[in-house]
């Protein structure tokens, strides 16, 4: 991909904290118009790397491009191409939905009139027009998020920084806002989404990075990325726990997954094949499966190997 296609170029960011290095040599390059997802342990560097990106924090080194606008020597242009939605709302929770989005308007130098129709407009856009005079502290967790997500449209941004954005939200509400994200992705929005839900990454992101100690260390599509576990699984519940080591001897490099569903796993390449093979390895043996299936691996499966078991 050149440049020229690209809405984030990201080249040799580096960032120390004392000791701590933050960002060890950190590239990415992410294209208009898709979604970005960003997943790595906690100190991988995701929110340093964002907080970079979004002319908040400056690196030691390093070279960052977005909307083709360098950010460290032209961060006031930057800023008013992109948007940023961080960990914690940022909205005032006495003032209505509306006056929330008007009041941003007015900040983005909009006007009153303008920043009025804007609000209306993102009101509508998020499904919260029927609230729009409820003050946000009766708004649900997922409403409250969507709104946040709606003032950090107020400027129209190129670019549009995601820092976990549904931490702590239930499954309805990381629901509502992954369906807006895919709105705004489908309006042509650059979107760079860091995140600590795995299924999230692979709901909504085009392109996943995986980060560690400070560097990309694995980059692709989230098929690409379950292909580095070895290919496909296969799941083997048993009915007898005290079956499991026999089970796990008969299947080539199969082990022991989970001893409390009576579980063994193993990595095969051929899935009608290894299904066959299996059914018939345990009924040969005399060992009676409850289930037997063949699945792709999860991208949570993906991230420990990748992480080398790194706490997320």
């Amino acid at each position: 991909m050149s440049d020229h296609d690209a809405a984030i170029v990201v080249e040799g960011l580096r960032k120390r904290y004392g000791a701590k290095q933050a960002l060890d040599g950190l590239d990415l390059t992410v294209r208009a118009g898709t979604v970005q997802g960003i997943l790595g342990p906690n100190g991988a560097g995701k929110t340093t790397a964002v907080r970079i990106m979004s002319t908040l924090l400056r690196p030691e080194e390093g070279r960052v491009e977005v909307a083709g606008i360098d950010v460290m020597t032209r961060a006031g242009e930057v800023r008013s191409r992109i948007g940023l939605l961080g960990q914690n709302a940022a909205v005032d929770e006495e003032l209505g939905g509306r006056q929330n989005l008007e009041m941003f308007g007015r900040l983005y130098h909009l006007g009153a009139r303008r920043a009025g129709a804007r609000a209306d407009e993102l009101l509508a856009r998020f499904g919260l027009e029927d609230t729009g005079g409820k003050p946000v502290g009766q708004y649900s967790g997922g409403m409250r998020r969507r709104l946040d997500l709606a003032a950090s449209l107020i400027a129209r941004p190129e670019v549009l920084f995601l820092d976990e954005p549904t931490t702590g939200l239930d499954p309805r509400g990381r629901t509502e806002v992954w369906n807006a994200v895919r709105s705004l992705v489908g309006g042509g929005t650059t979107v760079l989404l860091t995140t600590q839900y795995l299924e999230e990454a692979d709901q909504l992101a085009d392109r996943i990075a995986v980060i560690d100690h400070g560097k990309v260390i694995a980059e692709g599509t989230a098929d690409q990325l379950k292909s580095r576990t070895g290919g496909d699984r296969i799941d083997v519940v048993l009915r007898d726990a005290s079956q499991l080591a026999r089970a796990a001897a008969l299947l080539p490099g199969a082990a022991v997954t989970d001893e409390d569903r009576r579980m063994v796993s193993a990595t095969v390449t051929d899935r009608m094949a290894a299904l066959t093979r299996t059914v018939g390895a345990l009924r040969a043996a005399g060992i009676e499966a409850e289930d037997v299936a063949v699945r792709r691996p999860t991208l949570d499966e993906v991230f420990m190997h990748l992480t080398k078991g790194d706490a997320a």
